[in-house]
């Protein structure tokens, strides 16, 4: 079997750059708010293979829709991938 070492740090490396990615927009979104007090924002909520989409405006909601569908499609492929690689 192979050495899922690699996997396990690069899985918690991801983590940690979501997480710092996550902290930068926030310090960007409230150093450069918009002055009006329009927000727009949206996002998605992952269980397994479902995307849960949601949003500010159908515009945001779309976007968000969009790149959920690719990341799940690639989570799908890439989970394929690793199955029939090591099986």
């Amino acid at each position: 079997m192979a050495d899922l070492s690699f996997l396990y740090l690069l899985g918690l490396g991801l983590v940690f750059v979501g997480i710092i990615v996550l902290i930068v927009a926030i310090l960007l979104a409230s150093i450069l708010r918009n002055r009006n007090g329009k927000v727009k924002a949206g996002g998605v909520i992952v269980v397994g293979p479902v995307p849960i989409v949601f949003g500010s405006e159908e515009k945001i909601v779309k976007i968000v829709l969009k790149l959920a569908v690719a990341l799940t499609a690639m989570l799908i492929f890439l989970t394929l991938i690793y199955y029939f690689l090591l099986r």
